[in-house]
């Protein structure tokens, strides 16, 4: 079988998933791609950095702005290997991202369409495409698998 793009860039974000896993933190990879580079590569960093926002896609949109010396990321795709919380999507509205790509859905804490959809509402002046369960079966499996070695 041949993958297609979004396999393969979500394929990088795992990897970033597995490090987050040996650093013991919750295993969820981030990356943002523009004009076909990745201008951000991150992972979770909650425990070691004791803040409560080091999420895997707030760290990759702190770092593309920092590169892009702006905090407009129309063009940017996100590519994270768990489905956005409601914090996640709302900073990607903000950073006017143009498309994020996720793996496992999140039943507990999804906001894009699980538990709540942040970006189905047309109440915010951006709108953020979504594609959702790329590799679902490996980024849910990864997830599974720190959960069940925590307990």
């Amino acid at each position: 079988m041949i993958e297609n793009i979004h396999q393969v860039i979500m394929r990088e974000a795992l990897q970033l998933a597995w490090e987050a896993f040996y650093a013991q933190e919750v295993p969820v990879g981030a990356l943002i791609i523009l004009n076909d580079q990745i201008i951000a590569r991150t992972f979770n960093q909650k425990e070691a950095s004791k803040d409560p926002t080091a999420h895997a896609e707030i760290l990759a949109i702190r770092e593309a702005c920092l590169l892009m010396d702006s905090w407009h990321l129309e063009e940017a795709v996100m590519y994270v290997t768990l489905e956005p919380c409601p914090m996640c999507a709302y900073a990607m509205i903000q950073a006017r991202i143009k498309r994020v790509v996720f793996g496992a859905y999140d039943p507990k804490a999804g906001a894009a369409g699980s538990v709540i959809n942040v970006f189905e509402k047309k109440l915010f002046n951006h709108q953020v495409e979504v594609i959702g369960g790329v590799l679902e079966e490996e980024c849910g499996n990864l997830l599974k698998e720190f959960f069940q070695n925590r307990r």
